[in-house]
């Protein structure tokens, strides 16, 4: 049964399942001896068969030095680590391991009794599994002697924060989580031991940050990570990033950023180049040298910096010839060789073999290359849909196909892990993660591009740009300003407008009571002078005689 992405639900153990898998639980310690008894005493009452289960704690020289308790388990040792620092206890820790899964245990968590059981449960459905339970920090009093209910001992006491939010925000860490990686804790995580084999010891020249850039190695072999509930553990007292989470992230990030290139947020700058790229881009270097610069010259001066060119070719048996430079048969690649010598973010490399923790390979034929910003569209496309493998048609003719590839690195650690005998590995990747096929052109690839623009030319282009865009935003303040200025003419327009109606109205109401005014006076009049006319006049006495 194979696992899509980080989704580990299709492994769900059974109720009932027969142990058989040995366990090496590694603790680095410093001083500390009476946690570290009640460490081990937890680790003596735990379910899990203690014939499979093995302890080294590491004295990472404490003054005194440690010692083991009487109770503990059957196989535990002691060693010692004279070199400071938790990742060099750990190397050495697990240099002595013997089990088939290795779990990381600090020297001041208590495991409850199952919670191995809880872990290993998984790591007998797959071997490439890396299980964290959840710690819990309680600030109770530590006990004389380990308490038989730790859950009545110690609570309340507080989750593993960001952990239980980073869960909760991805289903379990099943929705496509960009970083699952990141729930590698030291605290209380158990990796197969193959896998650990596969990523490498812990980076002791790291000063922080040590469980988390070793997560990132561990997804790149193909690693899924699993949340365990059921695997609880208690923290006596806060940790030291509780305590100082600022300080603790500057000096991380410090070096982490150098070692994990999926955290973009701390490579913002864009000119400079670290440990690990983002992105392999492998081009055969035998191909010519125009042929070649017109890929890698077009590539470098794409909108995706942080990337390495890798070119392949017979570079450690070039041997110039000196007296006719002009006739040597090799010319192309003595071209191609000096040009690049001394470019930073180009390898000249014998085998197309990558660092397997650059988490991106694009594989691109000589002579071919995406448009400025098409490498970044192809990582959009790859990263948001999780897609394990892109393949570009570039062409097609009677002679065959020619394509480009971009891998995620991590789904072909993951296929190699699964695959069966004598099947291609595509479609295993195909099966963890997915495939697709897209057309060159949709990302603007090209065997002629754009002569690249300089950085003089980009700065002036940019700076033309930040002045147009300053210019747009005054002619938008002026514009609203002419705005505010016309709403209130507007405003007095309309309180004017009103008070015209208003004299209107008072004028035509005047003009009305005038007008029957008239009228009566007209009616007045003329019942005046109808009545004049048909009076009849006064008729006179005659004369006397």
């Amino acid at each position: 049964m194979r696992v899509r992405g980080n989704d580990y639900r299709v492994l769900a153990p059974p109720a009932q399942w027969t142990p058989s898998l040995k366990v090496s639980v590694v603790i680095p310690a410093y001083g500390g001896q009476h946690e570290l008894d009640l460490v081990l005493q937890a680790l003596a009452r735990q379910t899990y068969p203690a014939r499979l289960t093995e302890v080294i704690v590491v004295d990472n020289g404490s003054d005194p030095p440690l010692r083991l308790p009487p109770e503990r388990p059957d196989d535990t040792t002691l060693a010692l680590c004279p070199r400071p620092g938790r990742a060099a206890a750990r190397n050495t820790g697990l240099a002595l391991a013997t089990g088939d899964v290795i779990h990381w245990l600090d020297s001041d968590v208590l495991l409850t009794p199952g919670a191995i059981e809880a872990h290993m449960r998984w790591h007998h459905r797959a071997p490439y599994l890396a299980v964290t339970g959840y710690i819990r920090f309680t600030e109770a009093k530590v006990p004389a002697d380990l308490p038989d209910d730790l859950e009545k001992a110690f609570e309340p006491a507080r989750p593993h924060a960001w952990i239980v939010d980073l869960v909760e925000r991805t289903r379990g860490l099943t929705d496509n989580p960009q970083r699952p990686f990141s729930l590698h804790v030291g605290g209380a995580t158990s990796v197969n031991a193959r896998l650990v084999a596969a990523a490498g010891p812990m980076d002791e020249d790291l000063v922080l940050g040590q469980d988390t850039e070793m997560g990132y190695r561990l997804a790149q072999a193909g690693a899924v990570f699993v949340p365990e509930p059921l695997a609880r553990a208690y923290h006596l007292g806060p940790t030291m990033r509780m305590r100082d989470k600022a300080p603790i992230d500057r000096v991380s990030h410090a070096f982490v950023a150098d070692r994990i290139p999926t955290y973009r947020w701390l490579r913002a700058h864009p000119g400079r180049a670290w440990k690990v790229p983002y992105v392999a881009v492998v081009v055969d270097g035998t191909a010519g040298y125009e042929t070649v610069r017109t890929t890698v010259d077009a590539v470098l001066a794409g909108t995706v910096p942080d990337i390495r060119v890798v070119l392949v070719g017979p570079w450690d048996t070039l041997d110039r010839d000196r007296r006719a430079p002009l006739r040597d048969p090799a010319l192309d690649l003595v071209l191609v060789h000096g040009h690049y010598l001394h470019e930073p973010r180009v390898r000249l490399a014998v085998t197309d073999a990558c660092d397997p923790a650059v988490p991106w390979i694009l594989r691109l034929p000589a002579g071919w290359a995406p448009a400025e910003d098409g490498l970044a569209r192809m990582l959009d496309l790859a990263a948001g849909e999780g897609l394990g493998l892109v393949n570009v048609l570039l062409s097609e003719s009677p002679a065959g196909l020619v394509g480009a590839r971009l891998e995620r690195a991590s789904a072909f650690a993951r296929a190699a892990l699964v695959a069966g005998p004598g099947e291609d590995l595509d479609d295993a990747v195909d099966d963890v993660s997915g495939v697709t096929w897209v057309e060159g052109e949709s990302y603007g690839f090209t065997q002629t591009p754009a002569e690249p623009l300089g950085r003089r030319s980009a700065l002036r282009t940019r700076v033309e740009a930040q002045s147009e865009a300053a210019r747009l935003a005054k002619e938008v303040e002026r514009l609203r300003a002419q705005t505010v200025k016309w709403r209130e003419e507007a405003g007095t327009w309309r309180k004017s407008a009103v008070e015209l109606r208003r004299e209107v109205g008072g004028l035509r109401r005047q003009l009305t009571a005038a007008n029957r005014r008239q009228r009566s006076l007209r009616v007045l009049l003329a019942a005046t002078l109808k009545r004049a006319w048909t009076k009849k006049p006064d008729t006179p006495n005659p004369d006397p005689p």
